[in-house]
């Protein structure tokens, strides 16, 4: 009988729900989409379980499973916070706002890995308002990154690798899938009760973030677009503090995070933005290519699976694809912390039935559309809304025209993408062939100048102008990775193309999204180009558009010139 599995990740940031109907993902959404604060974590994410039940046709009484990541609950659940503890939390509550705590320091503080014995379950569950007879299921952070890759791939072999900030005490986790078995190398369970280690890359990019003025675990793509204006000056005094085992382990020399943090931002202060950028840049790179260099060895494999917030950066993925003997490499497109409700639910079904079960269950995606579909909707609230106008145009050909004029159009249709791309559900698009394209879209969007907007081509057409092999093609289905754009069409697409000569490309095909990649097709017929500029829907500082009324202030707001969906072409009256 089929299971409905709601599953949850309650963190600091990127907090985000998602339902499953046993493997099958059915809806998926991050509380930042609903909330409008960018990378929001800062309650439990109860609007985006609310969200997903209702886009599943559910309530909460008819979750059969929940799965929570092991991250911040209320105080009021932890069973051991009394004495000195509980004036603190007192203290913490009204002086300073945060009644949560961050689940694995418990584990640590009690030497125990029961959960039972730091934290009430059944009433948390009760608090929910979940069924008593339903179960509750708390995944490890590493373990959902990690399976994600795994199951929407058909591999017969993996390594799998996750890298961020932190979860579950460590930084780092590595699997390995061969012979229909998957063997924990490190990062699992036997590392609960193990301190965190200062070894993460992902913490000493995010403090280089910081230490340049940007906001850290917000900013760190800036970084990547930024370090190809730079050199390297400081990329053997950073990675000098770091090394890499021969079990491929990344390890530091730092005393604590403190030292680190304090050390690297010294040294990203002492240069320009630039040069700290390419330096943080290099380390990375050079640092986790001789890690997975290392695992290979002794574990190896043809197919490289990857996962956690180090993995957003899509030049790192480029040099690990470019540089490793691979015959394909997948980026879970939900890289982040995320992403972790889609694997959290596979940790489940992967402990209910079995690896054998669960491997015959995989599947490719098809595209990230999993938040909620406004289609119905959105024509009839534009032709309402005073300032708009519905031109009369074909939605495709319009478009098309539009944009070979040098207007930038917004695209709404179908469902919200989930994951931090916008992937042509909720995208501004434009003409790739004006260099004045790049500047007008970061005058318009409030953006940082240096950074380059990403390109979509249709998938059949793509490897015509883009370096896209069979190593790259799943990855660039969802933007999670750089590669060379052919000499021949660098000019002709400027507004895309970086200053190295690369681009972050989106390969799309007609059934994951007609709409798109019709306007696409009729653009190539108008200008010659099979390429358009895709970024995201959203002003900066402001998560991705979600429902019809963000919509329609971006377009009164002169964000863009015009918004297309399924049925019309709507413009400033």
């Amino acid at each position: 009988m089929s299971q409905l599995i709601l599953s949850v990740h309650s963190g600091s940031h990127d907090a985000a729900a998602a339902v499953f109907v046993d493997y099958e993902l059915r809806a998926a959404v991050q509380l930042e989409r609903l909330t409008r604060r960018k990378s929001d974590g800062r309650d439990h994410p109860d609007l985006a379980i609310d969200e997903v039940l209702s886009i599943a046709g559910a309530t909460r009484r008819d979750v059969d499973v929940v799965c929570f990541s092991r991250a911040e609950f209320s105080t009021e659940f932890y069973r051991n916070i009394r004495g000195v503890r509980w004036l603190r939390e007192r203290y913490r509550k009204y002086a300073e706002g945060n009644t949560r705590r961050y689940m694995p320091p418990e584990f640590l503080r009690y030497r125990t890995t029961k959960l039972d014995d730091i934290f009430d379950v059944a009433r948390f569950q009760r608090s929910g308002c979940f069924r008593d007879d339903g179960t509750t299921f708390f995944y490890n952070h590493h373990e959902s990154h990690a399976l994600a890759p795994l199951f929407y791939t058909d591999w017969d072999d993996a390594l799998l690798v996750t890298a961020d900030g932190g979860g579950d005490t460590v930084n780092y986790s590595h699997r390995h899938f061969s012979n229909g078995k998957l063997t924990t190398i490190y990062g699992g369970e036997e590392c609960l009760l193990t301190p965190l280690p200062t070894d993460s890359l992902g913490h000493a990019y995010e403090t280089v973030t910081g230490a340049l003025g940007f906001i850290a675990r917000r900013h760190e793509g800036k970084l990547t677009g930024l370090a190809a204006f730079g050199k390297p000056v400081l990329a053997d005094t950073i990675a000098a503090r770091f090394s890499v085992d021969d079990m491929g382990r990344v390890r530091s020399d730092f005393r604590d995070f403190n030292d680190m943090h304090d050390t690297i931002r010294a040294l990203a202060k002492s240069v320009s933005r630039e040069d700290a950028a390419a330096s943080i840049q290099q380390v990375l790179e050079d640092i986790m290519l001789r890690s997975v260099e290392r695992l290979l060895k002794r574990h190896p494999a043809r197919h490289l699976g990857l996962a956690g917030g180090v993995f957003a950066n899509v030049r790192l993925n480029r040099v690990l694809a470019a540089k490793l003997p691979l015959d394909e490499i997948f980026i879970f497109p939900a890289m982040g912390d995320e992403g972790m409700p889609a694997g959290g639910a596979l940790c489940y079904l992967l402990q209910r039935d079995g690896l054998p079960h669960w491997l015959k269950q995989r599947r490719q995606l098809r595209d990230m559309y999993f938040g909620r579909d406004y289609t119905d909707a959105i024509d009839g609230i534009l032709k309402a809304t005073a300032g708009v106008r519905c031109t009369g145009e074909a939605p495709v050909e319009g478009s098309a025209k539009r944009l070979h004029a040098g207007q930038l159009g917004a695209i709404y249709t179908g469902r919200m993408e989930y994951g931090p791309r916008a992937l042509g559900a909720r995208s501004i698009l434009a003409n790739p062939s004006r260099r004045e394209t790049h500047d007008l879209l970061n005058q318009r969007l409030a953006r940082s100048e240096f950074m380059p907007f990403a390109p979509v081509i249709a998938a059949e057409k793509a490897a015509t102008v883009f370096d896209i092999d069979a190593v790259n093609a799943y990855a660039c289905r969802f933007m999670t990775i750089t590669c060379n754009v052919k000499p021949e069409w660098r000019a002709r697409i400027a507004a895309v193309v970086h200053v190295d000569g690369s681009a972050r490309p989106q390969t799309i095909a007609r059934d994951a999204n007609p709409l798109y990649y019709d306007v696409l097709e009729a653009f190539e017929r108008e200008s010659g180009l099979p390429v358009l500029v895709n970024t995201s829907f959203n002003v900066h500082e402001e998560p991705i558009v979600n429902k019809p009324d963000e919509c329609v202030k971006a377009l009164l707001d002169g964000r863009i010139d015009f918004i297309v969906t399924t049925n019309g072409i709507y413009e400033p009256a």
